[in-house]
């Protein structure tokens, strides 16, 4: 009677970390990956709303400004760099929100690292606003 042996392929085969393997969201193409992506765009607006106060008081000091810049921008290059100044610091705001999210996500306990994380894209953020400051009173001061 002949047995079988186990796959020798099987158990040589590399482990693959779940975190290293292809997101079933990434498949889609063309304009439905177009269309996708900004239905995710507007819930990631939404949810930062809705969650972040920071987000919502850069949101209302960019409503403020970005008519402003339209307004005292002496050319169409002096408006935009006071807008992208404003747009900079929302972004950034955004993208420190998603670490945090993430950081919490992973746990709610506090560490070391997770603090550090936290700090460093609230560093970001300060210097976001900083460089709003700057091109501000460069443009209306210079």
């Amino acid at each position: 009677m002949q047995t079988s042996k186990p796959d020798d392929s099987a158990q040589h085969q590399t482990p693959v970390s779940k975190h290293l393997q292809t997101s079933p969201f990434k498949g889609k193409t063309g304009i439905r990956r177009l269309i996708n992506a900004f239905g995710y765009s507007l819930q990631g607006f939404r949810a930062a709303y809705k969650h972040e106060d920071a987000f919502r008081q850069e949101v209302l000091l960019a409503v403020i400004l970005i008519p402003l810049a339209i307004y005292l921008g002496r050319s169409g290059v002096e408006q935009a760099l006071m807008i992208a100044s404003v747009l900079l610091v929302l972004i950034v705001e955004l993208l420190n929100s998603a670490i945090e999210a993430a950081v919490d996500h992973t746990s709610t306990e506090r560490h070391p690292l997770a603090k550090q994380a936290k700090d460093i894209g609230s560093a970001a953020v300060f210097i976001a606003l900083f460089i709003l400051a700057a091109v501000w009173a460069s443009i209306l001061l210079g």
